[in-house]
C-alpha cells in the first residue's frame, strides 16, 4: 500500500477510470480518447486546471505468449511485448501527467512481477506517485487541512448478481462493492476499485432517528463527518470504475465474451468536490 497526500483547492473534479488494457483490440481506444479530452475541458462549473484523476491498474494487456488467455487475433501486434504496450500507454497518459495523482497495479500487470515492475515503470516515466496495488490518498486544502481520505484498489474480487430483475440486480452489485470495501479503511469517505469492468455508484445512506431536549421531540439524521478518525460505512461512497475494454470484437473471440459474461458499459466515474465536500460521484457511460 502507498499513502499519499495530496493539496488540492476546495472544489475540484476527480476522474476515477481504469482497466485501459493498452494493446488489445479490445482496448475501446475512441472512448478513451474522449475521455481523456473531456477531461482537458471544463467540466460541471470548474475550469479544466480543477479536474484530476487517479488510474485503478490494468493499464496494459501483458498477456504474453504462454498465457493461455493469449490469442494473436485480439492483440494490436503479436509480436510485440507488454513493455512495448507500456510504452503505448505512457504515450496515451502523457497530456494528462500533471492530473494524474496516481497510478495502481492491475492484476495483469502483476501476473508479470517477476520480469519487472511495468506499473512502476510507467508512473515514474509519467513522474507520477507509484501507487502500488491499493493505495490511500490523503487530500488537504491549502492550510493543509483534511478534505477527505480516498481508499483505492486494482482489486480482485468478482462483482455478480443472478436476480431477474435489473433494479435488484443493481442494488445487489452496490452492496457487495460496499463489502468489499467497507473494512479497507476506517477513515476513508471514498471508496473504489476497478478490476470488474463494472460502472457501479454506492451513494451514503442516511437514517432518521429522534432525540429530545426535555420537552420536544427533534428529528435528526445520520451522516458523516470528514474530519472523524472513523467514518460509518453505511456514510461513505463507493465506486467501481468501470472500464475502456470491449466485450466482444467482430470475427474475433475476445474471453469476456468466450467466459459467457454480459455485456457490460464502457466509461468512468467523477467525483464532484465542492466546497471540500463531495456532492455527487456521476457515472460517465462512453456509447461504443
Amino acid at each position: 500500500m502507498k499513502l499519499i497526500t495530496k493539496k488540492m483547492p476546495v472544489d475540484f473534479n476527480l476522474f476515477l477510470f481504469g482497466d485501459t488494457h493498452e494493446g488489445t483490440r479490445l482496448f475501446f481506444d475512441g472512448a478513451f480518447d474522449t475521455f481523456i479530452d473531456t477531461l482537458c475541458s471544463p467540466y460541471d462549473g470548474l475550469s479544466a486546471s480543477r479536474n484530476f484523476c487517479v488510474h485503478h491498474g490494468d493499464a496494459i494487456e501483458a498477456v504474453t505468449v504462454d498465457d493461455k488467455r493469449f490469442d494473436p487475433g485480439t492483440v494490436v501486434d503479436p509480436r510485440g511485448t507488454p513493455f512495448d504496450q507500456a510504452k503505448s500507454q505512457i504515450k496515451r497518459l502523457w497530456p494528462i501527467k500533471d492530473k494524474l495523482l496516481c497510478l495502481l497495479m492491475g492484476n495483469h500487470e502483476l501476473a508479470l512481477r517477476k520480469f519487472g515492475n511495468l506499473s512502476k515503470v510507467m508512473a515514474d516515466e509519467l513522474g507520477v506517485p507509484y501507487g502500488t496495488y491499493a493505495a490511500k490518498i490523503t487530500y488537504v486544502d491549502h492550510k493543509g487541512e483534511l478534505i477527505f481520505k480516498h481508499y483505492l484498489t486494482h482489486g480482485r474480487k468478482s462483482i455478480t448478481s443472478t436476480a431477474d430483475d435489473p433494479k435488484r440486480r443493481k442494488t445487489n452489485m452496490e452492496l457487495i462493492l460496499k463489502r468489499q470495501l467497507k473494512f479497507k479503511a476506517g477513515d476513508a469517505l471514498l471508496m473504489s476499485k476497478g478490476h470488474t469492468h463494472k460502472l457501479l455508484v454506492c451513494e451514503p445512506n442516511s437514517e432518521l432517528y429522534l432525540t429530545d431536549d426535555g420537552g420536544k421531540l427533534h428529528q435528526n439524521y445520520t451522516h458523516s463527518r470528514r474530519n472523524a478518525g472513523y467514518i460509518h460505512p453505511d456514510h461513505r461512497w463507493y465506486v467501481n470504475t468501470g472500464s475502456f475494454y470491449l466485450g466482444s470484437l467482430i470475427d474475433e473471440v475476445g474471453y469476456a465474451e468466450a467466459f459467457e459474461y454480459d455485456p457490460l458499459e464502457t466509461g468512468y466515474a467523477v467525483c464532484l468536490v465542492r466546497d471540500r465536500i463531495i456532492v455527487d460521484v456521476k457515472r460517465c457511460v462512453v456509447a461504443g
